[in-house]
């Protein structure tokens, strides 16, 4: 397998490249984090997903079997850069899936999208909600095989292996590493296709729930 993973310096991204190894490819912005995503075993490739076009993008995803939607604009950043990475980078990358014919795509997305924010939500978790809202919709009107899954409240913690996935869940937390845990299994099990599921910690191990999917 080849795993292009769009965000990989991520906290979740790199621990699903530890997952898989030599199968994963780490699109990083900045040239420092390319140890960090080697160091997991996987490959790294240099790419600002801000700045660069679609044919740039679609030569790197070439040939691959999946591509992970994992960036994000991260925290400290305003409302303007949620919209051109976690609505205009997935874009991006789902054109250049299409155009290099790699059909599996999964988009990390968040628990509150797709619902319009509470009433008196802060400006810039308002302006990401929309962005990840908007980034579902446009992943749901192509032709590839995608998944959504919305993680709830993520946390650092140990992850148990014990998940809750459906297409809606409870509020709740979720360790990053069940995560990524999930992602992989799903792309291991050819679980992916036109579903959007909730993910937060449940009492399920992760493999049992990849398999009734």
């Amino acid at each position: 397998m080849r795993i292009v993973i769009a965000g990989g310096h991520g906290r979740i991204a790199l621990r699903l490249a530890r997952l898989l190894g030599p199968a994963a490819v780490g699109l990083v912005r900045d040239p420092a984090h390319v140890p960090d995503v080697e160091a997991t075993g996987a490959a790294a490739v240099v790419c600002d997903l801000e700045r660069a076009g679609v044919d740039e993008v679609t030569e790197i995803v070439r040939g691959a079997d999946a591509v992970v939607f994992a960036a994000g604009a991260g925290p400290g950043s305003g409302a303007a850069r949620k919209d051109t990475v976690d609505r205009g980078a997935s874009v991006l990358m789902a054109d250049a899936a299409e155009r290099a014919g790699v059909r599996t795509f999964v988009q990390i997305s968040s628990m509150g999208a797709g619902r319009p924010p509470a009433p008196g939500t802060d400006e810039v978790w308002a302006a990401y909600l929309k962005a990840k809202t908007e980034a579902e919709d446009d992943l749901r009107r192509r032709d590839l095989d995608w998944t959504i899954v919305r993680p709830g409240r993520l946390t650092d913690e140990p992850g148990t292996g014990l998940v809750l996935l459906a297409p809606e869940a409870p509020p709740g937390s979720v360790p990053r590493d069940d995560v990524a845990a999930v992602i992989a299994a799903l792309l291991r099990s050819a679980g992916t296709g036109r579903r959007t599921l909730e993910l937060v910690s449940g009492d399920t191990p992760i493999a049992a729930l990849i398999a009734t999917q």
